[in-house]
């Protein structure tokens, strides 16, 4: 039988797929822009972003074009040969950011796991092979790889795999005097996300990010900012360290970059890029030109001012909302996030019901995410209707009434 006539359901899920996720009980079929269909034909609004990937929404026009157009002129050709796509994309991130040199992979873990590699390698060529640690926090996500979730500071995510790599430290977030207390001539790297997205949506403070710069040229070490969640317009410009004033020396970009198509970027300068060689790092699939096309497209349309300008404004309708619901049902302690990375945290007293609240969500026809135990999420596509808004936030009330009744 051809497997297209194959009939699947929800519960093929429980019998086929290794039991790491635990999806949603409903099946999407079909996107457009905002808004979602699933298999009885049910229409959901869009406020999840597919996790802040589907940032032009679903199948925006522009990015299927590019998918039809490279998809019949040159899908793969590994990294023995380069290839156009690969190397107009690199040059506009370059001209748009801090930075000299490019790396191409397929996932934010990707790109992170070559961050790493290459802070550690080139502290090893330009100071010493024991110039190795990395200093990271607490409630970080950097991937689910061995070393990026290492990296990452959430142990239930890391336990259990056996030995971990070595010389990595974890503190508080946001807590300059902890990372002074463990820095010194040994670090290599500081890795950290402006703003922390599976952690809980946390923002850096500008003190603290600032705070962060000067450690690092102070101990030669690396400042490495994790933007797989927080890039890409995210946070209302191309990227969110453009907020606080400090340049990285390494940047981590991924998820939002192909609007949907998986591909990933790790940005350097010439310095640091310089103790690389060929055969150090590299990846088959990383820098394909049907990934690349489809992101070159994505970052014109992202990397205007229309665009970025508009995430401002549609985060106020976000927030105007959501301190009105909150005035009524007094569930939200405090709004926080940049730009569409927002995040409402629930009140103590109703903490454990973030996962009821995300089911009640879908019920009512609405796509919505937590961040931690106790945090709705809310990363929309940065182009969502304003109107769109308005109706999700409508579902998403009757959602809350629903759940604090029951």
């Amino acid at each position: 039988m051809a497997a297209e006539n194959i009939a699947v359901t929800r519960e093929t899920f429980d019998n086929v797929i290794l039991p790491v996720y635990a999806p949603a009980q409903f099946v999407p079929v079909k996107g457009k822009g905002s808004r979602v269909w699933d298999q009885q034909g049910k229409e959901y609004i869009d406020f999840s972003g597919g996790i802040a990937v589907t940032a032009l929404g679903h199948c925006h026009p522009a990015l299927v074009e590019t998918l039809k157009r490279q998809g019949e002129t040159l899908w793969h050709t590994s990294n023995v040969f380069t290839n156009e796509p690969a190397l107009r994309l690199a040059s506009k991130l370059i001209a748009a950011t801090f930075a000299d040199r490019v790396f191409f992979g397929n996932s934010g873990a990707e790109a992170n796991e070559a961050a790493f590699k290459l802070a550690r390698y080139y502290a090893c060529k330009k100071h010493s092979p024991f110039k190795s640690k990395i200093i990271a926090f607490h409630n970080a996500f950097h991937g689910r790889t061995l070393f990026t979730v290492s990296v990452g500071g959430q142990p239930k995510y890391s336990d259990g795999f056996g030995p971990k790599p070595a010389d990595i430290v974890h503190v508080p977030f946001n807590d300059l005097a902890a990372v002074k207390a463990v820095i010194d001539d040994h670090t290599c790297a500081i890795v950290v996300e402006p703003i922390q997205g599976e952690g809980g949506v946390m923002p850096a403070t500008p003190e603290f990010m600032q705070g962060l710069r000067a450690l690092c040229d102070k101990h030669d070490a690396l400042l490495v900012l994790d933007e797989v969640q927080s890039g890409m317009g995210r946070s209302g410009k191309l990227f969110s360290y453009e907020h606080y004033g400090v340049q990285p020396d390494i940047l981590t970009t991924a998820k939002a970059l192909g609007g949907g198509f998986p591909v990933s970027a790790m940005l350097t300068t010439h310095e640091i890029a310089s103790v690389m060689a060929p055969g150090v790092h590299g990846t088959t699939y990383g820098g394909n030109p049907l990934a690349c096309a489809i992101a070159e497209t994505a970052l014109d349309i992202i990397n205007t001012p229309a665009v970025l300008a508009g995430v401002e404004a549609r985060r106020q309708q976000f927030t105007d909302a959501l301190t009105a619901l909150d005035r009524e049902l007094g569930l939200f302690s405090e709004i926080r996030g940049k730009g569409l990375l927002i995040g409402a945290v629930l009140k103590a007293e109703h903490a454990s019901k973030a996962r009821d609240i995300l089911n009640a969500a879908a019920a009512e026809g609405v796509m919505i995410l937590t961040a931690g135990s106790d945090v709705i999420r809310f990363v929309p596509s940065l182009v969502i209707a304003p109107e769109e808004i308005d109706a999700g936030m409508t579902r998403f009330a009757a959602a809350l009434r629903k759940v604090l009744a029951a």
